[in-house]
């Protein structure tokens, strides 16, 4: 009987006035598999802790020019950390000093001078139990400090049986962040994410209604409550970026309820009314979607004709593995996104995410359209209508596809249109948008072997996809006339075979493209996908094991809507002159390779997960052949000329356990600051690559501001 990678979770039929909760890590090919084998997956995965719980020593073992860190056995037990691995972000710790820092308790970090005010607020303490349809609902008051910037930390701790959850926190119907949480073990698991929040900074400087949904169960089979504290940074920097002066939601509008405002597509349409100001200069409308139940794998998906190749047990998760989000304004595609693959953590085998959570699990990015093109339309006066939505394949089984315009249950979805404005007494007027959007080429094909008694027993497909839209207007600001011109260019394979009547599953997909903007903002991507996953039963025995092998790559140039990560390193050229002139971009690139095996008995009512993962995350700073030039031209992803290692992090995890842990900051051992924070030379070096310190505010060591003579924290080196 197939098991399709993962199942759909049985509480999704306990709460029928609220959205359902996440799918986890077997899939269900149909609902007949609600029967024995089922059972055996649902029943056993809650009977006993599924890895082993060895202590960690955070400390450091060595230094050298890529200080490895190693776990090793400790008699006390304590939470087990889980992390996700990305650049670090800049923060206030709770004595006030900006420090950059990923959050983990190992991290590298780097203090940065400053002599202007700091302030945190605790935004949320609250635990997260029987919470479906639920959220915390507090207030928020912006600080007393003077600020430019925003950071936020995110710290959950859980203990107990439960699954991968999804959150979202909102201000009010605006949707600001949207995360996933860690499947806990019985003994405890803690973890922090630092996200930086500038993007937002209107909204910070205003009251607002906070929003923390989290749904969650607990009874006697799901025992774990997230405990949840989220606290807000606010500080000062020097930095050229620009916030959009104005947000706007496109949601479900649930904030004065008490309620997220994120759409459930495709059961309701994500489909606002706005009336835009009239002297607005720039605009860029981000899309937030995550797929679901039957959407949370959509990548390992069949073609719609192949939904019925194992009649015997039931209809298989269709409309192919491509999707297409697409925002329409006035009812004319405006810009598309082709989504990342985001792994939860209980997704495929859980093993595979312990203590190293997939790539970006705990952060769920939204993709950028800008549709500064389109002002000469939206800034009339008049309402527009704004609407998402997300579209698989239909197929004709001969070959050809269409886009279906709608897909299995469910999606997440919410977007903002991100405003900056002219001159108050100024109207937006000019021509367009003129549009380039032709139809998607897409090549599919499908093939069912069959056993020697006729019956189905393999099926392979592939599908290709590309996509060109381009639009361009002309433009009448304070300042003058101008062409706005925004352009997409996307790639997408996919092959994939179920064999064994579905128990062997392969699939194997890329997704690549460019976005390039007459603002100057230009990003390409690319996000390879490899999943091998077996599933097998012998009398009372489950035995799921996988091969992961998966990327994400992203250069970017200009100034997107959200951060890039260069935004945490403003003062770099007073750490090293090797990086003077600064940067025009970024690039991040991360790979993760994993294995992972999970096994259950019904009669001895155990099961037991292991695996290994490991990661490599590169962020560096980009220049172009002209590194003086802050707009760049538009027309073509420009060259890049000189790409500087900023932060590297290399992690191997074993059975629950880090292993291996190699962390670079600013690319050496050593960088001696030319002045400390009173303005005097400072003659002891900073540790900055290999540094093992606390890089959690408020916990453990890390690494003395400039002229400091006190250590901040347990200690320093």
């Amino acid at each position: 009987m197939p098991l399709m990678l993962h199942h759909t979770r049985p509480e999704t039929r306990l709460k029928a006035n609220h959205t359902p909760p996440k799918t986890s890590f077997i899939r269900q090919s149909s609902r007949k598999l609600l029967s024995a084998t089922l059972c055996i997956t649902i029943l056993l995965f809650f009977t006993a802790d599924r890895y082993p719980e060895p202590g960690f020593d955070t400390h450091s073992t060595s230094f050298s020019a890529h200080s490895v860190r190693q776990s090793a056995s400790n008699t006390t037990l304590a939470l087990l950390e889980v992390f996700q691995i990305y650049p670090p972000a800049l923060t206030v710790t709770p004595d006030g000093v900006l420090e950059i820092t990923d959050g983990s308790s190992n991290a590298s970090v780097h203090v940065v001078p400053s002599r202007r005010p700091t302030c945190q607020e605790t935004l949320v303490i609250h635990s997260f139990g029987a919470s479906y349809g639920q959220p915390y609902v507090g207030n928020y008051t912006p600080p007393s400090c003077s600020f430019n910037r925003v950071s936020w930390n995110l710290t959950v701790t859980s203990s107990g049986r439960q699954f991968d959850r999804l959150g979202s926190v909102s201000f009010g119907d605006i949707e600001l962040f949207r995360t996933s949480t860690a499947e806990p073990t019985q003994n405890g698991i803690e973890w922090t994410y630092i996200k930086d929040m500038t993007s937002f900074l209107p909204l910070f400087q205003q009251e607002q209604t906070i929003i923390l949904d989290l749904g969650n169960i607990i009874n006697d089979i799901y025992t774990g409550p997230f405990n949840v504290t989220l606290t807000s940074s606010f500080f000062t920097a020097d930095d050229s970026i620009t916030p959009a002066d104005e947000i706007i939601a496109v949601s479900r509008r649930q904030g004065a309820a008490g309620q997220p405002s994120y759409f459930i597509v495709p059961d309701q349409t994500a489909s606002n009314n706005l009336t835009l100001p009239r002297n607005v200069k720039k605009a860029v409308f981000t899309i937030g979607a995550t797929g679901q139940s039957q959407e949370e794998f959509w990548w390992s998906n069949v073609l719609q004709s192949e939904i019925d190749t194992f009649p015997s047990y039931g209809t298989l998760y269709g409309f192919s593995p491509f999707r297409e989000v697409q925002l329409l304004i006035d009812g004319m595609l405006a810009g598309v996104a082709w989504p990342f693959p985001i792994v939860f953590t209980g997704g495929i085998v859980p093993g595979l995410w312990r203590p190293i959570v997939a790539i970006d699990a705990f952060d769920l990015k939204e993709d950028e359209i800008d549709i500064t093109p389109w002002l000469p339309l939206l800034c009339d006066g008049n309402s527009h209508n704004f609407t998402i939505r997300v579209s698989g394949l239909n197929d004709t089984g001969n070959g050809t596809a269409t886009l279906s315009e709608t897909t299995d249950g469910y999606w997440w979805v919410s977007g903002k249109v991100f405003l900056w404005l002219d001159a108050a007494n100024h109207v937006t007027t000019g021509q367009g948008p003129s549009k380039v959007t032709p139809a998607p080429s897409f090549r599919v094909a499908s093939q069912v072997y069959k056993t020697s008694n006729g019956s189905n027993e393999t099926l392979t497909y592939q599908i290709d996809a590309r996509r060109s839209l381009s639009f361009e207007s002309t433009l009448k600001l304070s300042n003058g006339t101008t062409t706005a011109q925004w352009s997409q260019d996307l790639d997408y394979t996919n092959r994939a075979n179920y064999t064994d009547m579905g128990n062997v599953q392969t699939n194997i997909q890329r997704t690549s493209g460019q976005a390039l903007s007459s603002s100057g903002y230009a990003r390409q991507f690319d996000y390879p996908l490899y999943a091998y996953s077996t599933a097998a039963t012998m009398g009372d025995n489950l035995t799921l094991t996988a091969i992961v092998q998966r990327g994400k790559t992203e250069r970017t140039l200009g100034q997107p809507v959200f951060p890039t990560g260069l935004e945490s390193f403003f003062d770099i050229e007073s750490i090293d002159s090797t990086y003077k002139n600064g940067f025009q971009g970024a690039s991040l690139i991360t790979a993760q390779n994993g294995s992972a095996t999970y096994m259950a008995n019904n009669t001895a009512q155990a099961s037991y997960s292991f695996g290994t993962t490991e990661q490599d995350t590169t962020f560096s700073g980009l220049r172009t052949a002209d590194d003086q030039q802050r707009t760049l031209p538009y027309g073509e992803f420009p060259g890049i000329t000189q790409s500087s290692e900023i932060f590297h992090r290399h992690a191997l995890a074993v059975n629950g356990s880090v292993v291996q842990d190699e962390e670079t900051l600013l690319g050496r051992t050593s960088v001696t600051h030319d002045l400390d924070m009173a303005g005097q030379q400072e003659q002891a070096p900073l540790l900055l690559r290999g540094s093992l310190l606390s890089g959690v505010p408020g916990r453990g060591g890390r690494i003395v501001s400039p002229g400091s003579k006190k250590e901040r924290g347990g200690r320093f080196a």
